[in-house]
């Protein structure tokens, strides 16, 4: 292993690794990587990142590689066929749920032009630099991850609590929560 400083939650296997130093915080500006996010995000809770990590791939094939136009018309007996599927996590209602979300999303870009443009308004319009030493600073939620959820749930959006909100905002460069000494922190 290289000596480079890394938030420590990443040194588990050589993905993680890769993952953190070239996606991990990074500002998100496209919609479907937003909605990527928000889909493995659900389908992580209560499970491991590492997990949903492992199988994005799987993700990607049988989720139309995130097209929320296209995962919007899946119908039942598509997603019973999902449910078979070993590449993804087969929870019936975070399967499900993908369906409803990204019909919800679609309503989101209708409104406003863009789920980016809805999403970043929730953190002013640009990232949230923190500036934390340890991963015991850093919190599971925070005042924008609950406004941002309790909004979603009111729009119809399952699987949008505040942490696995907060897991997004981090992942969408939304917030920097890179640890202040990691070679991916930078104030900006």
């Amino acid at each position: 292993m290289d000596n480079i400083n890394r938030c420590p939650w990443c040194l588990g296997f050589d993905q993680y690794i890769k993952y953190h130093d070239e996606e991990w915080g990074v500002p998100v500006h496209n919609d479907r990587i937003h909605f990527e996010f928000l889909i493995l995000e659900g389908a992580q809770a209560g499970l491991s990142w590492s997990t949903i990590l492992k199988k994005r791939e799987g993700y990607r094939k049988v989720f139309a590689d995130f097209d929320p136009t296209k995962v919007a018309r899946f119908t039942e007996k598509k997603l019973e066929k999902l449910l078979l599927d070993p590449s993804i996590v087969r929870n019936r209602l975070k399967v499900y749920a993908t369906v409803n979300n990204a019909k919800q999303f679609l309503k989101v870009q209708k409104e406003f032009g863009s789920f980016d443009k809805y999403i970043w308004q929730f953190v002013g319009a640009k990232p949230i630099i923190n500036k934390r030493k340890t991963l015991k600073e850093v919190p599971a939620t925070t005042s924008e991850s609950d406004a941002l959820s309790k909004d979603l749930i009111k729009r119809g959006f399952k699987f949008v609590g505040s942490t696995v909100i907060y897991a997004h905002m981090q992942a969408c460069g939304l917030v920097n929560d890179h640890l202040v000494d990691c070679h991916r922190y930078k104030l900006s």
